[in-house]
């Protein structure tokens, strides 16, 4: 069965990375685009994960995960190499209203990373269920050379005419005119 595409206000979420290696950095990269809310549970952490963690002023504790370490966080990442690791904390967390992705390992799952385009406003995520993360990658590069870097700035004209304009059928011409305006001129 496929994952259900979601969009989520991630602001006041809490989330736990549990891994600081290559993996978990990558997975941080990524998380920090949506939430600073983040505590990092890692024996051992990357210089590169140590850098986003004292950047960003994330909550780092060095140490090995232990049992109970999930409670108060809406959101758990594991990113470790020890598959009994992940089944644990997945298994740990039923019950709970915490979703857990296991990285690499969708058995252990509540959902999925996509590979995402984010330019302002825009995002569009690409995902292949965990079949082919190359793929989603791939795809997800080519749409991101072709959606023009002015997006951003049309999504806030546009915001911006929403809070200003009165809902009814003409906002929605004039809306679908100024879209297809754009379109014509930047995806020929």
């Amino acid at each position: 069965m496929s994952f259900f595409p979601m969009y989520m206000d991630m602001q006041n979420l809490k989330v736990l990375v549990v891994g600081g290696g290559t993996i978990a950095t990558e997975k941080l990269e990524k998380l920090l685009d949506f939430t600073k809310e983040i505590t990092v549970i890692a024996s051992e952490v990357s210089s590169e994960a140590h850098m986003l963690i004292k950047e960003h002023c994330l909550t780092l504790y060095q140490r090995a995960y232990k049992v109970g370490d999930i409670e108060g966080f809406d959101i758990v990442i594991v990113a470790t190499d020890t598959v009994e690791l992940h089944k644990s904390i997945y298994e740990e967390s039923r019950g709970s209203r915490i979703l857990v992705n296991s990285v690499d390992n969708t058995d252990y799952c509540d959902f999925i990373f996509p590979s995402y385009v984010q330019k302002g406003d825009l995002t569009i995520a690409f995902s292949t269920g965990g079949a082919s993360p190359a793929f989603a990658k791939q795809i997800r590069r080519h749409f991101e050379n072709i959606i023009p870097d002015s997006v951003g700035e049309f999504l806030q004209k546009m915001k911006s005419l929403r809070s200003e304009m009165p809902k009814g059928k003409e906002r929605m011409k004039y809306f679908d005119a100024l879209v297809e305006e754009y379109f014509k001129k930047y995806f020929k």
